[in-house]
C-alpha cells in the first residue's frame, strides 16, 4: 500500500491522535503516505446534555466506524475509553500503542486539589464515573456538568468561576496542556474509565495489508492490559449509562484488574480487585464484573435500564 486513510473526529485531541498514529506508520514504513479523513460526529454535535441522556460513548464512534465499513477510510483512531464494548462486525482493534498515564487531573484556576477545596465548592465533569467517584468521597461538592473539547472544558471552568475541573491526564499532556493540571489523582482514588489513556486503532477485519502496516504499533503489555478491561466491560455492558470503572496494570506475568460500579450520586459504590496470569486476561475481567453484580452491581444496572447482553448503543 502506498497510502492510508484515517478517519478521525475534528476535535484537536483527536487530530494530535490521528496524526500520532500517522507519524508512527510513516516512521515504520518509509514513503507511506497517511491522509486524515476528518469528520464530525453526533457526541460532538450534541453538547447541550449529558452523554448518558442522548445515547452515551457509542456517539463518537458511530460515523467514524460506518467510514471505515463504506470504504471511505481504510484505518480509524479513536479514544479507547469511548468505545463500545461490541465492535460492528467486520471490524477490529487491530492495534493499541503504549498506555499514555490513565490517570484523572483535576485543573483548579486557583491551583487548589481536591483535598483543598471547602465545603459545597463546585466542581465541573462530563463523566458520570468522575461524578460518582467525588460525590462518594465528598457528598457536599456541586458537580457541574461540563460538555467539549479539553481547550472549552477549561474554559468553561474559568468562565462558571469553578473550583475545578476533573479531566484525563492523558489528553491533557498529549495537547501540550499539562500545565493546567494542580493534582494528579491516585488511582486508588479516582479509578480511571476503562481503557482511558490507550489509542484504539480500528481497521477492517479482512484487509489483511492495512493490518500488517498496524502490526509494529501493537504494545503488548497494553494489549493485555485492555484485554482484562473490555471483558470486565463487556460482561457488565455499563456504557456511559452508569458510574463504571476498570483499571489494570501487568508486571511479572500478572494483570491486576480493579473495577467498581456505582450509583450516580455516589451512594453506592462496589468495588472489587483480582488477580491473575496474562492468559487468563478476560476470564479475570469476567469473573471481577460477576464478583461485582453477586455484590450489588447487577442491582445497579437494573435500575439505570441496562442488562448483560445489552445491544450497543
Amino acid at each position: 500500500m502506498k497510502t492510508v486513510r484515517i478517519a478521525t473526529r475534528e476535535s484537536p485531541l483527536a487530530l494530535w491522535q490521528a496524526n500520532h498514529v500517522a507519524s508512527l506508520l510513516t516512521r515504520h514504513h518509509p514513503g507511506l503516505e497517511v491522509t486524515l479523513v476528518k469528520m464530525t460526529t453526533e457526541g460532538d454535535r450534541f453538547l447541550s446534555a449529558p452523554l448518558s441522556q442522548v445515547g452515551g460513548k457509542g456517539l463518537f464512534v458511530k460515523e467514524i466506524e460506518q467510514a471505515l465499513l463504506d470504504g471511505r477510510a481504510d484505518v480509524a483512531v479513536h479514544s479507547l475509553k469511548d468505545m463500545t464494548s461490541v465492535f460492528p462486525d467486520g471490524l477490529i482493534l487491530a492495534a493499541v500503542p503504549v498506555r499514555e498515564d490513565p490517570r484523572d487531573a483535576f485543573c483548579s484556576p486557583g491551583g487548589h486539589t481536591l483535598a483543598m477545596l471547602p465545603a459545597g465548592a463546585r466542581v465541573g465533569t462530563s463523566s458520570l464515573r468522575r461524578s460518582c467517584i467525588l460525590r462518594a468521597r465528598r457528598p457536599d461538592l456541586e458537580i457541574v456538568s461540563l460538555r467539549g473539547n479539553v481547550q472549552t472544558r477549561l474554559q468553561k471552568t474559568r468562565d462558571l468561576e469553578l473550583s475545578g475541573a476533573m479531566l484525563a491526564a492523558a489528553g491533557l499532556k498529549r495537547l501540550g496542556l499539562d500545565h493546567h493540571i494542580t493534582q494528579v489523582v491516585p488511582v486508588a482514588e479516582s479509578l480511571p474509565a476503562v481503557g482511558q489513556g490507550v489509542l484504539a486503532i480500528q481497521c477492517r477485519e479482512a484487509d489483511a495489508d492495512v493490518r500488517a502496516l498496524l502490526s509494529p504499533l501493537e504494545d503488548i503489555p497494553t494489549r493485555n492490559a485492555v484485554r482484562a478491561e473490555r471483558a470486565f466491560l463487556a460482561k457488565l455492558e455499563g456504557g456511559c449509562t452508569v458510574p463504571l470503572a476498570g483499571h489494570a496494570t501487568v508486571e511479572d506475568g500478572q494483570v491486576y484488574l480493579r473495577g467498581l460500579v456505582g450509583r450516580p450520586d455516589g451512594s453506592l459504590v462496589v468495588r472489587g480487585e483480582v488477580k491473575g496470569p496474562v492468559p487468563e486476561a478476560e476470564r479475570l475481567g469476567e469473573a471481577l464484573a460477576d464478583e461485582l453484580l453477586s455484590r450489588g452491581a447487577g442491582d445497579i444496572l437494573r435500575d439505570f435500564g441496562r442488562r448483560e447482553g445489552a445491544p450497543r448503543a
